[in-house]
């Protein structure tokens, strides 16, 4: 997009009045105004007399016109003030010729909202007071003399599209810490600068140059909020040196983008930042970016990441009077000294949103070979425009940035120059350049460890970024909510419930009739009355209820209750018109109070019969658990009929429908599992994992549009989840996307640093040993880009992987390959938990599932741990973000494992084997889970888990005694492993197959304390009765049938217990089911028939 030429078009500067001006004359003052922008003075106003209250009316207008075309352009307008000098014209003197003028003050205009396409604005702006002025200085609560200001022009400046498509930086240099010792505030004086360099106008690249650094020794911490100034020399007025409300704020050292911003870096930059020399800048220079230098900023940004910040030492010279404009050439190439770079990287101003980065980097010495390999950038600002550089510095040149970039001259620069260039067609490396290997004054910022601290800030966002309001909408488009019906009673519904309430009362009162008749006779007959029996005691009911009025009476009982009906339900309060319609209406009457009149009496049945039959009441979390149980056991039918009896029982409950989706995914069925995630989310829309559960289905699908919407949701609604950052991460990252994969990666690791340092806090808090404070306040942990261990690191030899076979996946193989490459391990990192609610949700077993997990009965508490795999005798602190990702949905799992493996500070731990190989298990590939669960015993020989897993790669691959020797030693451990349920089923099944019955029950008995379940009363059943314990064998098994009486094994050893009691019916009964379920176990079947025989019963085909 070409900018539109706003030649010609000029800019109005209207002065009305002053107020509360103080002269040095006290008796009628005169004064004038003059009007200055970008070094040229735009004239002077009439002089006007000031008032006694100290005020004039200037009505003074000055003006200049806009050129970009070699005159003024909108980058002068951005960062370049109009000045207003107020000066006071005294009398004449006797035998003064001239009249003699003071300088009163000075006031500042900022013409940036011309910039940002305001026609005209007005504004009061202050009088700064120049040294000896009697105007009074700035202060709070004191009238300040001021000045009346109007900028004007005919026309905005930019169109629509150009205010649109444009922006404005802003680049702030606070100050340079830890400068070279060097650096010293006696000898000759120095001018310190630094300068970088943007795209403008167009493609061409417009310089911007801090200059005048003060040198300051150290001895305290620079205060904050201070005011920015403006990079302009000579202002005479020394509060004009400030820009209107800016202010550096300072902040926390972690939420800077730059380096130096880990808690281990802390002690070093306050004791750089109070103690140790410094460099103070405060200056802000701005650039106006046209529509097309935009998108050449964002390019580069996005080409060459790193940005190179330059900053040197020239020495100030002041050149001799009349010889301003010769020099000396051997001179001129000395001059530049202490050149060094720093690298700031701007890729954050491409995340979403972003417009401002401000953070702390570190000075490296200037070598072309090194700048060109990181920026791709060949040009040095200080060395390729030194001739200007220095001739500014000689005659006090202004501080203002170079109109265009200027090529250098010097000979010798070129010659290095053009090394630079041939080096690069060359198959030598930059690096052996002689010519650019040496810069000896630079190293010495590496050696004092010196560091710049930078803001660069712009008025839009380079990505806009979608709002919360936008996203909730999409999410709402495309899965409509489903809140939850509220019954309110009123109205009809509250008339058919007063008819119901009176139906049973009038049949609770018949009945006490018809007992108090016949009472005594029903007893006696019981169930051998006959119907004469019963129509002569209906008749004589009926007789007594009318001879003693109680039938009227019941009937104006219900009188109101019907007229209920009819005004409410039936909205009839008009009289009929024809009898017909009457009678019309009285049938349908009829038949719906009939219809409710049974609708009451089912639910009005005595409590004797009602409560016939005895149920078992199992709860959601009890379903929940058996549902689990007969996953692990591979009976998904059985574990889906739990499952959806969770869903009728409670609807609305988003936690069964996530879980039932879990399963779903568990057995493939990736459309049902969408559906469940959605109507999880369709039930509350800020639902964390429901969205973040369907943004991984619809990556599943292939649908990433809806993906980046749902994670996107996610992490607006909870920008402090961890794992919705990484999966966010995760899917930018299958999009190829490294620039924003890495924004995501990054929040993710800040959100889990905060979490950390406020575990540590509250840990430090409860043990009453917060030492912490904000000098020195210590976390001892290694804080990388990615990783957080707590205590001290152990390099451990890992032995790499051997391959047998092909990989499973292209991740797997990418996996394996990435731990081959690295061997050098940290010490073991163990499985923790986050204890931030909002992030706690995490993997279920290693059976690769998610369930949440509420506990709501005691006795199921223990056992919910092999739900979610927790740490063994350490505080639940997250390890990284992939980790904690890992935790909530192992679908993902071979590409997070990728990056916890190629994290800088991460690599192969105990954990990331064991997940790696709980992983293989899952797929039946027990040769690859075996070589991963060896590397991980050989980092935590005592890590329960390792051997509980182990014991169940051994059981599956039906090496029994091999898992028995495992599991043995799995509970021998003081602390428990994450899943016992199945530790002790196992174990005890393999008991019962080598016939040791009492070590078996002891087994069964320990997992019916900790987590009772059909299968582990079943096991106990068994092993009593083959230790003829016949009573605590039927007890047993009588548990194990309320708790699943669709378990025909169940049934089969009921049978066999009451075969062996003498029970004829209950062992008929038995049988009868153990044949419906269909028995598979063949032998158990013969044993039963075999005793059968033997008893001559419990066989009804014989």
């Amino acid at each position: 997009m070409e900018q539109a030429s706003p030649t010609g078009k000029p800019v109005q500067i209207t002065v009305t009045d002053g107020y509360d001006l103080k002269c040095f004359k006290g008796d009628s003052p005169v004064t004038f105004i003059r009007a200055e922008f970008n070094q040229v003075i735009l004239g002077d106003s009439a002089k006007i007399t000031v008032s006694p209250e100290g005020t004039a009316k200037y009505n003074f207008t000055s003006s200049f016109e806009l050129n970009p075309e070699g005159g003024i352009t909108l980058d002068d307008l951005a960062h370049k003030p109009v000045f207003l000098t107020v000066t006071e014209v005294l009398p004449k003197e006797k035998k003064q010729k001239d009249e003699k003028t003071l300088m009163l003050g000075q006031a500042v205009v900022d013409l940036l909202p011309l910039v940002e396409g305001e026609s005209s604005f007005e504004m009061m702006v202050p009088l700064h007071p120049v040294p000896g002025s009697p105007l009074e200085p700035l202060q709070s609560g004191v009238k300040q003399c001021s000045l009346q200001v109007k900028i004007s022009v005919v026309e905005p400046l930019l169109t629509a599209a150009q205010i649109l498509g444009s922006n404005l930086l802003k680049a702030t240099l606070e100050a340079a810490y830890s400068v070279p010792e060097s650096f010293i505030p006696v000898g000759p004086v120095q001018n310190y600068m630094v300068g970088l360099q943007v795209p403008s106008v167009g493609e061409k690249d417009c310089p911007i140059f801090f200059k005048n650094g003060t040198l300051k020794l150290g001895g305290e911490r620079e205060p904050v909020p201070r005011p920015k100034k403006w990079p302009i020399a000579n202002i005479v007025a020394p509060g004009a040196n400030n820009i209107p409300d800016a202010f550096i704020v300072g902040g926390p050292y972690e939420e800077e983008e730059g380096e130096l911003n880990h808690p281990e870096d802390r002690e070093f930059r306050n004791q750089s930042e109070c103690i140790k020399k410094r460099i103070i800048w405060d200056l802000e220079s701005r650039r106006y970016l046209d529509p097309t230098a935009v998108v050449s900023f964002q390019k580069r940004i996005a080409d060459c990441r790193l940005w190179p910040v330059e900053i040197t030492r020239v020495p100030l010279i002041t050149a001799p009077k009349g010889k301003a404009a010769r020099f000396d050439k051997a001179e001129d190439e000395n001059q530049l000294s202490f050149h060094g770079v720093a690298y700031v990287n701007m890729v954050p101003l491409l995340y979403p949103g972003v417009k401002r980065i401000r953070g702390a980097f570190r000075v490296y010495p200037y070598l072309d070979s090194v700048v060109y390999e990181k920026t791709k950038c060949l040009f040095s600002l200080f060395r390729d425009t030194g001739h200007h550089l220095i001739q500014n510095n000689r005659i006090g040149g202004i501080n203002s940035p170079l109109s265009k970039t200027v090529t250098s001259k010097n000979l010798k620069e070129d010659k290095i120059q053009a090394s630079s260039i041939k080096s690069q067609n060359s198959d030598t490396p930059l690096e052996t350049e002689p010519s650019l290997n040496h810069n000896l004054e630079g190293q010495q910022y590496v050696d004092a460890g010196t560091y710049i601290v930078l803001e660069i800030q712009l008025n839009k966002a380079l990505v806009p970024k979608r709002m919360p309001e936008e996203l909730a909408r999409r999410v709402k488009e495309m899965i409509p909510p489903r809140p939850p019906l509220t019954r309110q009673t009123g109205g009809a519904q509250k008339a058919v419930s007063g008819y119901h309430m009176q139906i049973k009362n009038i049949s609770r009162a018949i009945l006490d009739e018809y007992y108090r008749m016949f009472g005594k006779q029903v007893a006696r007959l019981g169930s051998d009355m006959d119907s004469e029996t019963l129509e002569e005691q209906k008749c004589q009911l009926n007789y007594e209820l009318n001879c003693s009025g109680k039938y009227f009476a019941f009937k104006e009982q219900l009188k109101h209750a019907v007229v209920k009906i009819v005004r409410e339900k039936y909205l009839k309060t008009t009289p009929f018109e024809s009898q017909e319609e009457l009678q019309t209406f009285i049938s349908e009457l009829y038949v719906f109070l009939v219809d409710q009149m049974h609708v009451a009496l089912s639910q009005t049945m005595p409590d004797d019969v009602q409560g016939a039959a005895s149920t078992v009441h199992t709860s959601s979390e009890q379903l929940r658990f058996f549902a689990f149980e007969a996953e692990v056991n591979e009976n998904f039918d059985m574990a889906a009929v739990y499952y959806e009896e969770r869903l009728v029982r409670e609807p609305q409950n988003l936690e069964h429908w996530l879980d039932y989706g879990a399963f779903c995914l568990l057995t493939e069925d990736n459309i049902k599992a969408q559906k469940c995630f959605r109507k999880a989310l369709s039930l509350n829309q800020n639902h964390i994992h429901s969205l973040l559960l369907c943004g991984i289905m619809a990556v599943l699908m292939e649908n990433y549009e809806q993906a980046e919407i749902f994670f996107e949701d996610a992490t607006c609604l909870e920008p402090t989840n961890v794992v919705a950052w990484t999966l966010l991460g995760l899917y930018y990252e299958i999009q190829n996307n490294d620039i924003r994969m890495e924004m995501a990666f990054h929040e993710a690791f800040k959100q889990l640093q905060a979490l950390v340092f406020q575990a540590q806090i509250t840990k430090e808090k409860s043990t009453g040993a917060v030492e912490y404070a904000e000098e020195g306040g210590k976390v001892e942990s290694s804080l990388g880009p990615c990783r957080i261990t707590n205590g001290s690191t152990t390099a451990i030899k890992v032995e790499a992987p051997a391959e047998p076979g092909a990989p499973l996946s292209v991740l797997d193989g990418f996996v394996e390959e990435s731990s081959k490459l690295r061997s050098d391990s940290q010490e073991p990192v163990l499985p923790v938990q986050s204890q931030d609610p909002a992030s706690s949700q995490k993997p279920s077993n290693v059976f690769v599932k998610e369930i949440p997990v509420k506990r709501e009965v005691s006795k199921y508490q223990d056992s919910s741990t092999f739900l979610h795999p927790t740490p063994y005798g350490v505080s639940q602190t997250p390890t990284t973000i992939f980790m904690e990702t890992i935790r909530f949905l192992m679908k993902y799992v071979h590409r997070v494992l990728a990056h916890e493996l190629l994290c800088p500070q991460g690599g192969p731990s105990c954990e990331y084997y064991l997940v790696l190989a709980q992983t293989h298990l899952l797929k039946k590939d027990f040769a690859k889970a075996e070589e991963y669960l060896q590397q991980a015993a050989q980092m935590d020989y005592l890590n329960p888990n390792v051997w509980g897993v182990k014991g169940h790669l051994y059981f599956l691959s039906g090496n029994h005694a091999e898992a028995k020797a495992c599991y043995e030693r799995t509970i021998s451990f003081v602390v428990d492993a994450s899943e016992m349920h199945f530790i002790f089923l196992r174990l005890g099944h393999i008991y019962l197959e080598e016939k040791q019955y009492e070590k078996a029950k002891r087994t069964y008995l320990q997992a019916c304390k900790r987590s009772p379940s059909c299968l582990t009363w079943l096991g106990l059943g068994i092993a009593c009765y083959r230790l003829e314990e016949i009573t605590e064998a039927e007890d047993a098994l009588s548990e194990a049938n309320a708790l699943n009486n669709y378990n025909a094994e169940v049934w089969a050893y009921l049978a066999l217990v009451s075969l062996k009691a003498g029970r004829q019916l209950e062992a008929e009964q038995a049988y009868k089911y153990t044949m419906k379920l269909k028995l598979k176990d063949e032998a158990l079947l013969a044993e039963i028939h075999m005793l059968q025989e033997t008893v001559g019963f419990g066989n009804p085909s014989f």
